[in-house]
């Protein structure tokens, strides 16, 4: 058996990414980097390593050196979203696609200087052996994690379906640390986490991302409300990075006719390739509000793309994030994966929605708060005529801008305030539990302040008076995280938003809409 050395190894990896990326380009007739352009480009990388390997202060790494850096800067040059994943990064993105992994199932955090509990999930062994939001992860297994960080705490939990895992918990009130027991399952990450009734008659469903059970999970939540029954719907794509491509198709297909286009893909190594509608619509054609936010982009802009251009839903809220490009996965030796761009995707009526990346960073690219451009140059048309644009995400046809945090607020959020009091609320206590429809009543609300007092936050009783609602229904939504669930939290925290209450006024205009469309299709029909 040959045994290569740390510099073959690296330029051995490096060059097959080349390949690869050479693979990506190599149908096009002009520009095409050749077999001995290739060789070159490998010859100077190793020369520049072992230039680096041999006089650097101290010892490099081979693994860091490529996985951290060549790789990531090869790619940086592309475009924002081509990227590399090394083992564990690819085991974390083939969970998210699929939607469940093995483990004790809870979203943990850093909070306080401790990978901290944020929530147990539904039916998960965490949830079922008691634990609780707030609770500090000390011990895994009888290793000590006070001061681990997050990732390392998490691969610790994870393991095979049956195992053992025990925990060592810091809790709020509790004078001993506290154990568990737990044992490895199955834990399913659902992405269409609420489906309530806003009202008589109109359905609320939220779908946090797109992994390859998402259609699937939309149509048992339809069908568990009681589609027959539903006048109106607000579909909340709010925060939805994307995901799978075909789920997405499937979701959109849903409310379309049959042969509709919802997506078309064009690249330099591909031709054309749409993807339309294969079933059609189900016959129930009601009004649909799309609810977008800043952070919602890739295969939430398809759907919401797809409504819009054929007049199919009233698209609220804020622009989209504005990512049109398509990545291919490429394996690479030692269970690592290259997620390159290979096409752009283009919405019903042929606009292009990625945002221009050329100019300022790539940091600027992901945190500008501001979404809202266009490329004058890519205007476009629904099927009713409504002009649209590319270039800037999908434009909502009705903005909403969300009232911004005065101080008072964004302080008690900063810190945690909510979180924290919940956690000291609850500790003591060993059935940590309250009704349903439990409101924040004035016993609860002296308590908080008195934790404001004695954490040192500063606050008037002018500005208590002045927020009140709005503490009140942080507070709830917090307190029920912890006594009911996340899911039961998600549900009052839906019937209660500002933003979803707007938007249900404007399924009137949603449903103007709806009639027009159902009057263009007749037309073509004739």
């Amino acid at each position: 058996m040959t045994v290569l050395s740390r510099s073959a190894r690296l330029v051995r990896a490096y060059g097959k990414v080349l390949f690869v990326l050479q693979l990506a380009v190599s149908a096009s007739a002009a520009g095409v980097n050749t077999a001995e352009d290739i060789q070159n480009s490998i010859k100077t990388f190793t020369k520049v390593y072992q230039l680096v390997e041999a006089n650097f202060a101290d010892e490099v790494k081979s693994e860091k050196a490529l996985y951290g850096g060549a790789i990531p800067g090869m790619l940086r040059t592309l475009d924002p979203h081509s990227s590399f994943y090394d083992p564990k990064e690819l085991q974390r993105f083939r969970e998210n696609q699929r939607g469940q992994y093995f483990g004790v199932g809870m979203y943990v955090g850093w909070r306080n200087g401790h990978v901290t509990v944020s929530y147990p999930f539904a039916g998960s062994p965490a949830r079922k052996a008691g634990l609780r939001p707030g609770d500090m992860i000390f011990r895994v297994n009888g290793k000590n994690t006070e001061k681990s960080g997050v990732d390392d705490v998490v691969d610790l939990l994870k393991g095979p379906r049956g195992t053992p895992v025990q925990l060592g918990i810091k809790r709020d009130g509790q004078k001993e640390l506290l154990t568990f027991d737990l044992v490895r399952d199955q834990v399913d990450r659902p992405t269409v986490p609420t489906a309530v009734w806003a009202k008589n008659g109109i359905a609320y469903v939220r779908i946090e991302s797109f992994n390859e059970n998402t259609s699937k999970e939309f149509e048992a939540a339809l069908k568990r409300l009681g589609e027959e029954k539903v006048e109106g719907l607000l579909l909340d794509l709010r925060d939805n990075p994307g995901g799978v491509l075909q789920e997405a198709v499937a979701v959109s297909e849903r409310f379309l006719e049959r042969g509709q286009s919802i997506v078309s893909q064009r690249g330099r190594i591909q031709q054309e390739r749409v993807h339309s509608g294969r079933r059609g619509n189900t016959g129930r054609k009601y009004p649909i509000v799309v609810l977008v936010s800043r952070g919602s982009a890739s295969a939430a802009e398809i759907v919401s793309g797809a409504l819009q251009d054929h007049d199919r839903a009233w698209i609220f809220g804020e622009n989209t994030f504005g990512k049109g490009l398509v990545q291919a996965p490429y394996q690479l030796s030692g269970d690592s994966s290259l997620l390159l761009t290979i096409a752009r995707f283009y919405t019903p009526s042929g606009r292009l929605i990625q945002r221009d990346y050329s100019k300022g960073s790539f940091f600027d690219y992901y945190y500008k708060t501001n979404t809202a451009t266009r490329n004058e140059r890519d205007q476009k048309a629904t099927d009713s005529g409504r002009v649209v644009y590319g270039g800037g995400g999908i434009a909502p046809d009705e903005k909403y801008e969300a009232p911004k945090l005065n101080k008072f607020q964004a302080q008690l959020l900063g810190r945690g305030s909510f979180f924290y009091f919940t956690a000291k609320h609850f500790g003591p206590k060993e059935d940590a539990s309250l009704p349903p429809n439990w409101e924040v009543d004035e016993n609860t609300m002296v308590d908080f302040k008195m934790f404001l007092r004695e954490k040192n936050v500063p606050f008037e009783e002018s500005e208590f008076a002045t927020n009140l609602d709005w503490v009140k229904r942080q507070l709830r939504l917090e307190m029920l995280t912890t006594a009911l669930g996340k899911e039961r939290s998600d549900e009052v925290a839906a019937a209660t938003d500002p933003e979803v209450l707007k938007a249900m006024e404007s399924l009137s205009r949603a449903k103007a809409l709806l009639e027009k469309s159902k009057r263009m299709v007749a037309q073509k029909a004739k």
